[in-house]
Parts: C-alpha cells; structure tokens; sequence
C-alpha cells in the first residue's frame, strides 16, 4: 500500500515541478504561445488533482497507527496545490488583461482596476477553499475516529466470543465429567447390590447346611 503511495507521490512532484516551470514562462510567451501553455497547464492541472485523489484514497486504505505520517504528507501537497492553482490563477488574470487590452485598446488605469477586482475575487475563491479544506479535514478526522471506533468494537467482540467459547468447553468439560462421575455411581451401586446378593446367597446356604445337619441327627 506505502509503495504505491510513494509511486503517485513521485508522479505528483514530478508534475508539479513541470507545472511550476510552465506558470513562470508564460508572461515571457508570445501570445501564441500564451493561448497553447495555458491550455497545458490547465491539463496538468487536472492530471495532478487525480493523482491527489489517489493518494487520498491510497491513505485512507493505510492502518490508522501508521496513517498520521501520510496524512501530514497530503496536507503539505494540497497546500502545494493550492499555491499552484492561485499562481496560475493570477498568470491567466495578467494574460486576459492583455489580451483584453490589445483588443479594446483599454487604458493603463482601467487594466489595473480589473486586474485589482479580479485579484480579489481570487482571494475570496481561495479563503472558500480553505474553508471546505477545514471541512474535508474535518471530516477526514471523524472518519479516522469512527474506524478506531468501530476497530475497537470489533477487538471487544472477538474477546467475547473467545470468552463464550472457553464457557462451551468448560461446559462440555463439566458434562464429561458429570457422565464419569454417573457412570462411576452406577458401578458402585452394581457393586453393593451384587455383594448383598452374594451376602444372602451365603447366608441361605450356611442355613440350609445348618438345617441338613440337624435332621441327620
């Protein structure tokens, strides 16, 4: 599992990498080549929040007691990403302003007036993703706690079930032990009835003895 987590990590750096490279070229591109970056960054992009989801979903297959490391890593890559994102936003704001302006002919002042209003509105996006980041984490965490949770459920049936299978063979050991104990009593109560026969047996048989020899007399 950590292995194909390291996998996609590698990928994620890589791509980055190659991302943050294209972001700072494209004020540099002529407009041509502007239109094509931007369409490759917005690819990689994408590329790069799949492979997120995938780590994601790789760290929440990884044991609880070994999760906490990973989960450190993602956050530190969704912050990397992040960044990425509003670099790129602000690298598109700065190219449609000059486009804009090379097809409306746009004064200086108005230029900076959007590109202020678009900025802010770019803080806003990323303040509101920040917060549905607090959330995500928060319920990422609640999550971890139910799966402990129910881990721990899962630890106290078994020791349940092992308990009531040690009382089933105490209690077959108790019926053994009943069914010697009967059979035994049994024996014995043969024995004593088998003594008292061979007692009386004796006892005729000394008075029959004693009976033939007063009549001989």
């Amino acid at each position: 599992m950590s292995s194909d987590f390291e996998g996609y990590e590698q990928d994620f750096a890589v791509l980055t990498a190659e991302i943050t490279n294209r972001i700072a070229r494209v004020p540099r591109l002529p407009p041509d080549e502007k239109k094509q970056m931007v369409a490759n960054v917005e690819k990689q992009l994408e590329e790069a929040k799949e492979l997120l989801e995938q780590m994601d979903l790789e760290v929440r297959e990884i044991p609880p007691q070994s999760r906490g490391m990973y989960s450190n890593r993602m956050r530190s890559y969704k912050q990397e990403m992040g960044k990425l994102e509003t670099d790129f936003k602000r690298s598109r704001i700065a190219y449609s302003d000059e486009v804009r302006n090379e097809l409306l002919g746009d004064d200086g002042n108005s230029s900076e007036n959007q590109r202020a209003h678009l900025l802010d509105n770019t803080e806003r996006l990323e303040r509101s993703s920040r917060r549905l980041e607090a959330g995500y984490q928060i319920a990422v965490e609640t999550e971890q706690i139910g799966q402990e949770m129910l881990e721990n459920l899962s630890h106290d049936r078994e020791k349940i079930q092992r308990a009531r299978e040690r009382l089933r063979e105490t209690d077959a050991n108790l019926g053994k032990s009943s069914r010697v104990l009967t059979g035994m009593l049994r024996r014995i109560i043969q024995n004593r009835i088998l003594i008292v026969i061979l007692a009386v047996i004796l006892v005729i048989t000394i008075l029959m003895a004693i009976t033939f020899s007063v009549r001989r007399h």
